[in-house]
């Protein structure tokens, strides 16, 4: 691609456009990582974010990088009733399968807790545990850089663009990965909130691979609208704590 039609207001529109859509697409992906690296310990928490961050987008790119591979992944492999099963439909099922159980296990340990010796099990596991929760990251990038890639494909036919789109949605989310996790671990409703919402994509994601379509936009609106409510919650709790003081 010439660098003169990289620079061309065709161009540039595309890249603010499916930078814009990458960024959103990255949601979930930071809300994933930062409640998973909130279990390791403080002091590496924020590495942890990052190189989850990074492995998100070294996944997205390799996955640009081997197009012919990847439009392999939508050839059926096999066919139950009327709907034909691709590998892409198999990766998103397990890894919706995936996101769903593992959401639903930290709602389970936030809400019921732990005693003291649960707590020092714990610790002493969050030290240990920093490879395996990589590991599940991982896993999880290769299922979102999918839809990830998919979309960027489907938007802009020029590669260089949207590596350069998925470079800077990575700036943004490592930009904004420490606050949002911050807030996150800081609000104990919004992290119930935010896993919550990872089980309804959990969700969504067995469905599309079960060969069903749910728009995205309507996913966000919910997750948008439900923190705004709890933003106001919020606000109402701390007015109220202020008056009682």
């Amino acid at each position: 691609m010439a660098m003169d039609n990289l620079f061309s207001f065709e161009s540039l529109s595309a890249l603010l456009t499916l930078s814009l859509m990458e960024i959103v697409l990255g949601i979930d992906n930071i809300i994933f990582v930062a409640i998973l690296t909130g279990r390791l310990p403080k002091d590496r928490q924020a590495f942890g974010r990052s190189l989850g961050i990074s492995l998100a987008l070294i996944t997205r790119i390799l996955l640009l990088l081997s197009l012919s591979w990847l439009m392999g992944l939508t050839s059926e492999l096999f066919s139950l009733g009327d709907h034909g099963f691709s590998m892409r439909d198999l990766i998103l099922i397990g890894g919706g399968l995936f996101l769903v159980a593992k959401a639903t296990f930290e709602i389970h340990h936030k809400i019921e807790g732990e005693g003291d010796e649960g707590e020092a099990a714990a610790s002493h596991m969050q030290a240990n545990s920093f490879h395996w929760i990589m590991v599940q990251i991982m896993l999880l990038d290769i299922v979102f850089s999918l839809d990830s890639v998919i979309t960027a494909i489907g938007m802009v036919q020029q590669i260089v663009i949207m590596i350069i789109a998925m470079v800077i949605a990575m700036f943004v989310m490592l930009a904004s990965a420490g606050s949002i996790s911050a807030f996150v671990e800081k609000h104990p409703t919004v992290k119930i909130l935010a896993l919550s919402f990872l089980i309804l994509i959990g969700v969504v994601l067995i469905v599309e691979g079960m060969g069903g379509h749910v728009g995205k936009g309507y996913i966000y609106f919910a997750m948008f609208f439900s923190l705004a409510v709890e933003m106001l919650n919020m606000r109402y709790r701390q007015n109220k704590k202020s008056k009682k003081a």
